[in-house]
Order: structure tokens, then sequence, then C-alpha cells
């Protein structure tokens, strides 16, 4: 498969992966055949990079660290959640309980995936994939920090509801001039209130604004005052949000991780950045770039603990007379990617 703007896709082409809605069913599923239609109506919904068919490299897949039927569960309800809280109504933290051991248990059975966040996302399914890609994140930072499964199960709990303020309907103020009003203390108060849950549940919704200097919303707290899951939640919820923002061009994973690098020690923890950088794929499978070689390939394989030195492809010519090679970033250590050509 190969991972391409939406600008890019043609008509007659293969959709690579499933297009899934905001409640969790299927919009377009893989393998479909795209029309003039379809690839409109992508872009119109918000759609801005797409995997797509490729015969020359059918044998690319990108290994997920959640399987499809997990990731259109939690969406399912995380949806029928965010619904239930916009409507004044009761939700049940069973069911969100159960969806965490879901997620926890696909990530359990996959740590040593590389995470490649480059499931489909639409307008309206965002806010359920954002949250669930932080979750999903923030359970193998947590995992390679050393957590006990109780703390991983909070953990991945306040990870998943970290946005859940938004939603909370009543709001009389402008945010930005009394800050009681703000989606972190407005998910505190009813993540607080879910006495099923334990209290630092609650925090990571407050403190996953937080900056280690102390210039961080709502309360400007400052260093270990963060709670160790929320110092977590930021760096996964910072780089899911660099990387897909509807309101402007997200940025390349590369140059998303640079930016949270840049924020060591300043608003990011560093312990937590380290573990961040071993689970997160720089380069994402079918990933176009160019080498420092100047030759043209695709990102095929990861390597666990070195994210930013993966296996390209490179294909000259046609037909028979079309030549194959991989190059092994993590054996040619002279050979740099230079550029992602999106």
């Amino acid at each position: 498969m190969r991972y391409i703007s939406i600008e890019q896709v043609e008509p007659g082409q293969y959709l690579g992966k499933t297009v899934y809605s905001a409640n969790g069913t299927v919009m377009l599923s893989a393998g479909v055949q795209l029309t003039v239609f379809m690839i409109n109506t992508l872009n119109r919904i918000g759609v801005t990079m797409i995997y797509i068919q490729d015969k020359t490299l059918e044998d690319v897949e990108t290994e997920d660290v959640l399987s499809e039927r997990t990731k259109q569960t939690v969406i399912r309800e995380m949806n029928d959640t965010f619904e239930a809280v916009r409507s004044g109504k009761e939700w049940s933290t069973k069911k969100i309980g159960a969806s965490v051991s879901q997620i926890m248990d696909d990530v359990m059975n996959n740590k040593e995936v590389l995470v490649q966040l480059t499931d489909i996302r639409t307008k309206d399914n965002a806010r359920y994939v954002h949250s669930l890609n932080v979750c999903m994140m923030s359970t193998l930072i947590g995992m390679n920090m050393g957590l006990n499964a109780l703390q991983l199960k909070d953990l991945a709990i306040g990870a998943l509801l970290h946005d859940v303020g938004k939603t909370v309907p009543g709001a009389k103020a402008d945010p930005a001039l009394d800050l009681k009003q703000h989606h972190t203390w407005r998910g505190y108060e009813l993540l607080k209130s879910k006495h099923e849950f334990n209290l630092l549940i609650a925090h990571v919704a407050l403190q996953h604004h937080e900056r280690l200097d102390g210039k961080g919303i709502p309360r400007g707290v400052t260093g270990a005052d963060i709670h160790l899951y929320a110092r977590i939640v930021a760096v996964a919820n910072l780089f899911d949000n660099l990387i897909n923002a509807f309101d402007g061009e997200g940025l390349l994973p590369h140059d998303a991780c640079e930016k949270l690098m840049s924020l060591s020690g300043e608003a990011l923890d560093r312990d937590v950045l380290i573990q961040f950088t071993r689970i997160v794929s720089v380069y994402p499978n079918g990933m176009a770039v160019r080498l420092s070689t100047k030759e043209t390939g695709v990102v095929v394989r990861q390597h666990r603990g070195l994210p930013g030195r993966p296996v390209i492809r490179v294909v000259k010519g046609e037909k028979e007379e079309m030549e194959v090679k991989e190059i092994d970033l993590a054996v040619q250590t002279t050979v740099f990617i230079e550029a992602v050509l999106a």
C-alpha cells in the first residue's frame, strides 16, 4: 500500500484502509475502487491522507497496534458516551472500562509494533479517533515507564476521556476569560462526579494542558505538581493534534516529533518524551521519501528502537525492466531521508 494525500488520488485506484463514520460503522471498505464521487466526498468530509493499493507494494502492510474490531467498537462507544454527555444524560463507566480493557489487550499483544497514526479521519470521527490514539499511545508510554496493570487502567481511562469536557453542556462564559469554563475544568468536574473512577482519572482531564514551566492552563502548576498520567497524556495529545490539525495543515510525523523534542523540559516531560520516541513511527509505512542519495522510494518496514531509520524500497523502470532494491537505513548509516514526498 501507498500513503498519499487526497489530492494525489485518481479515479480507479483501490482504497487501502477502511474509512469509519463517527458511530463506528463502515463508510468505505478497504479494497473498494474509488470513483470521482467518492474522492470528492472524502475531500469534502475532511480526509487529507489515505492509503491506496499499489501493485509494486502489495506486500507492504501497516502493522497496527489496535485491531480493526477494537477501533470500530471504541469509536462507537466514544460516540455514544460523548452524545450522552452533550445531552446531559447518564453514561456508562462500565462500558468505558470495557473499551479500555479491549485497548489494553491489543496494546499488550502488539507492544513491539511501532505506532503509525495513519487511520483515515473525517470531520465527524476526528474527535473519537484522536481520543483512541491518545489512549493507545499513553498506554504504551506508561507500560514502558513501568506502570502496573491498575495504574495503566487509570491512565488509559483518563487518556480516552481527556477531552470529554469539550462536550459538557452549559458553558456561560468565554473560557479565555474564565478558566473554570475551560474544557479541562469541565472535564475534571464531570469525571470527579463518577465515583466508580479513581480521582486521578479526573486529574488527567484537568492537567493535560499544563506545562512544566508553569505557563500552562488552567492552573499554571509546575513540574512534579503535574501528575505523571497527565504528563504522559500531554505528550500523546500534542503529537496527535500536531499531525492531524483540522483547523489548518497538520505536520508530518517527523516534524511533529521535532516540535515535541524542542519542548523537552520546558513544557513536556523529558523522560516521557524519551519513551514516546521509542513507540512511534517517524516515517509510516507507505510514505514516499527522497533520500540523501537523491533516490526516491517508499517506506516498507520499521525498526523497533530506530523509528527514524526504516527500510526504503526504491523502484526504477517499468514492467520487465523494473529494478527493485531495498535500502535499510539502520544498516546504511551514511544514507538519510532528505524529504517526505507527501
